[in-house]
């Protein structure tokens, strides 16, 4: 089935640092923000090297709509699953999908597009998704972008290049605990210093994958 992009009711979520895909260049683009010393908040990016490999949570994926009109995303979404698509809230929207993805490098991340090219890749990916879904239950699929791929659209103004993501499912993995907000600290804390080390047996990993 596919997503079906015409899409959305609000929907809210906790503010996730992110990743973007360059539509343009092909870039795969990490984005955290940090508090420098005067309270204001500064967005520091990092240009990922491909090929990338994630656990991505297609079976909570949403869709609908997304507007920088205001200068911040204005995101209007469904879960794909509940097939209720209100109408577009304004010109200025377009159509879009929103993801978590994760992994121990990355933590847990949002992925989010509304380019008609990337639009596509996602269709695509989520079509795969659902085709083997079936033989994988309590798993969730890990992704691997292998490469940037450029394809070339004609239009009104002439041949147009993008670049969109080649990606592919590669292997299923049991669900990460931190799609469902239990997620660790990237880094360990201090040690600090204690009358008597206790062993302790280590936490599971989900199985079949080493990111994490």
């Amino acid at each position: 089935m596919a997503l079906g992009f015409n899409t959305t009711t609000a929907s809210s979520g906790d503010i996730l640092p992110i990743v973007k895909w360059d539509a343009k260049a092909g870039d795969f683009i990490q984005q955290d923000r940090t508090q420098g010393a005067d309270g204001v908040w500064v967005k520091d990016e990092k240009e990922l090297a491909l090929p990338q490999k994630f656990a991505m949570d297609l079976g909570e994926i949403e869709v609908g709509w997304l507007s920088f009109a205001s200068g911040a995303p204005d995101f209007q979404m469904v879960k794909a699953t509940d097939g209720q698509m209100p109408a577009k809230p304004s010109e200025d929207h377009k159509q879009a999908f929103r993801v978590r993805i994760a992994s121990r490098e990355l933590g847990l991340r949002e992925f989010s597009h509304s380019a008609k090219t990337v639009l596509r890749q996602m269709d695509a990916l989520h079509n795969e998704y659902e085709a083997q879904a079936a033989a994988n239950p309590g798993k969730v699929p890990v992704v691997t972008v292998h490469a940037a791929e450029t394809i070339k659209i004609n239009s009104p103004q002439g041949e147009l290049r993008f670049k969109v993501p080649q990606w592919s499912i590669t292997e299923w993995i049991d669900r990460p605990a931190m799609f469902d907000g239990n997620a660790a600290p990237q880094e360990p804390a201090a040690a600090q210093a204690a009358p008597m080390a206790v062993s302790q047996p280590p936490a599971a990993q989900p199985t079949g994958s080493n990111l994490f």
